[in-house]
């Protein structure tokens, strides 16, 4: 009888299973009526996704199989899970039409998955072509964890609808998101704009807690698109 042989892929496919599973638990929680953990359980899954990466490049264990399983994995957790949440949280107004629009984030973010896997080469990217999964979802979570109490206020009939729709398009455009940067006195000083901008950004969580949260990726979305158009119109190409 042959042993059982454990391989360092183990580790990072764990903690891939645990992004997985929060997806599915938040699911759970959100039919329950339960949004503030259905929501939670989400930014939980993208600490799980951002900690089988490294713990990936760690282990130097990145495979084919670990990058097909996160995939799905993200589909659970930063697609179904999120899209589910608008639903219970707002769109279950509309019936049938809002089926179908909060649905959106979970359609796009799997065709942006898909498009990511077939031109992955190599493990390491400097940017991402179209606004990544996680990124759309923790947005959806921190909206419901900041500003929803038994349902959103009038305001957010006018927002929530364009959100989801920019969101969607934007993970399945061409505007290129940076990959998070390495923190080295190299980068920093390459990059310092990047930096200042994440610095900014834990101030505003630290003050503002989920709010800042909310604000800071939305400032990402915003910031990304301006540098794209800004480039396109001045005819310069991003570099990386």
């Amino acid at each position: 009888m042959s042993k059982l042989k454990i391989t360092p892929s183990v580790i990072p496919n764990l903690f891939t299973a645990l992004n997985m599973f929060s997806g599915f638990l938040s699911i759970i929680y959100s039919s329950n009526g339960n949004f503030v953990y259905a929501s939670w359980l989400i930014i939980v899954a993208a600490i799980f996704d951002t900690l089988d990466g490294l713990m990936a490049r760690l282990t130097k264990s990145s495979s084919e199989l670990g990058v097909e399983l996160d995939s799905l994995s993200d589909v659970v957790s930063f697609g179904a899970a999120p899209s589910f949440l608008l639903y219970k949280t707002y769109f279950y107004n509309y019936e049938t039409a809002g089926i179908i629009l909060s649905s959106l984030p979970l359609i796009a973010g799997g065709f942006r998955l898909a498009r990511f896997n077939v031109q992955l080469v190599g493990f390491d990217k400097k940017y991402f072509t179209g606004l990544p999964i996680p990124s759309a979802a923790i947005i959806f979570a921190t909206m419901v964890l900041s500003f929803y109490n038994n349902g959103f206020d009038k305001i957010f009939d006018y927002i929530i609808l364009p959100g989801v729709l920019i969101i969607s398009y934007l993970m399945v455009s061409k505007v290129r998101y940076e990959t998070f940067p390495k923190f080295s006195s190299e980068n920093i000083r390459a990059k310092p704009f990047h930096f200042i901008f994440i610095f900014i950004s834990f101030v505003a969580i630290v003050i503002f807690y989920v709010k800042g949260l909310f604000f800071s990726f939305v400032a990402m979305i915003l910031l990304g698109l301006i540098r794209h158009y800004y480039l396109k119109i001045t005819n310069k190409t991003i570099r990386g």
